[in-house]
């Protein structure tokens, strides 16, 4: 029976429920199959031996999260070859390669969360209200064991960039 967890997180005030457990540093990455961009499948394994900054917003199309990808694609530039920077979202796999294209992001790899929330499962982060990924970043050395974990406590909120991309810098 999968988990679900009520009272941790919010839209615009209003409480959310998320589905999954609540992940910890020091925790084994869970596996998850999600979407690449023209619908081939990608999981956890298919970037072993990367430090992974999975960076998790529910929809690329609203202001928040347009910013948080943006912002991770700059990073990206600065952190060199080791790291890869993912974003994933329930967003369909062709709007988020039609996103990326309008907003010049090239250095941030997509990935769609849509067809079996399955990321979001395995991480807790599936909002079972609205079928989205709830805020969230997560950090992966290239062990696949989560260095670093922020679950947002409400959907609007932006997450703590530096403290991210510092998680990823002890790892280089």
């Amino acid at each position: 029976m999968t988990q679900e967890r009520t009272g941790v997180a919010t839209f615009k005030g209003n409480p959310l429920t998320l589905v999954g457990p609540e992940l910890k540093a020091g925790d084994q990455a869970p596996d998850f199959t999600v979407s690449k961009n023209l619908l081939e499948q990608a999981t956890l394994q298919d970037y072993a031996g990367k430090i992974k900054l999975i960076s998790v917003v529910p929809s690329l199309d609203t202001g928040v999260c347009d910013a948080q990808t943006r912002r991770f694609n700059e990073e990206a530039g600065a952190l060199g070859d080791e790291v890869i920077v993912l974003t994933i979202s329930a967003d369909l796999p062709f709007a988020q390669a039609r996103w990326c294209g309008a907003a010049g992001v090239d250095r941030v790899v997509t990935l769609s969360d849509h067809k079996d929330m399955s990321f979001g499962q395995a991480y807790g982060v599936h909002i079972k209200e609205f079928r989205l990924d709830m805020r969230s970043i997560f950090v992966v050395d290239k062990n696949d064991k989560l260095t670093y974990v922020e679950y947002l406590p409400e959907m609007t909120e932006h997450p703590n960039y530096e403290k991210a991309v510092a998680a990823v810098k002890e790892l280089l």
